[in-house]
């Protein structure tokens, strides 16, 4: 299985982008997807998380601005991004719980991550 991002880049402040993530290969479920993101000198944190059945959770400091969301067809998640900020500057990552086989456990898997970078 590989996750595999796109859609960073550089923006002004105020701006907007948009990160898709796909994943690819051996899929039986996806149950939750989610991007993190990780600033240079902090730790990895929660953006936004969906489960399967679509219900949302998203970090404080992005509510009101970012939208997440996924195409369950596509095995696909998205991340839309408003009124960014020069502290949204991070590498995204997007992160799966994905079941390979009925008979196995879900597992996480991780992107390689993709930059933002909001500056004017």
């Amino acid at each position: 299985v590989q996750l595999q991002a796109s859609g960073g880049g550089l923006v002004q402040p105020g701006g907007s982008l948009s990160l898709s993530c796909a994943a690819s290969g051996r899929i039986f479920s996806i149950y939750s997807m989610a991007w993190y993101r990780q600033a240079p000198g902090k730790e990895r944190e929660l953006v936004a998380s969906i489960i399967s059945g679509g219900s949302t959770n998203y970090a404080d400091s992005v509510k009101g601005r970012f939208t997440i969301s996924r195409d369950n067809f596509k095995n696909t998640l998205y991340l839309q991004m408003n009124s960014l900020k020069p502290e949204d500057t991070a590498v995204y990552y997007c992160h799966a719980e994905i079941q390979q086989r009925v008979d196995l456990p879900h597992a996480d898997y991780w992107g390689p991550g993709t930059q933002v970078t909001v500056s004017s």
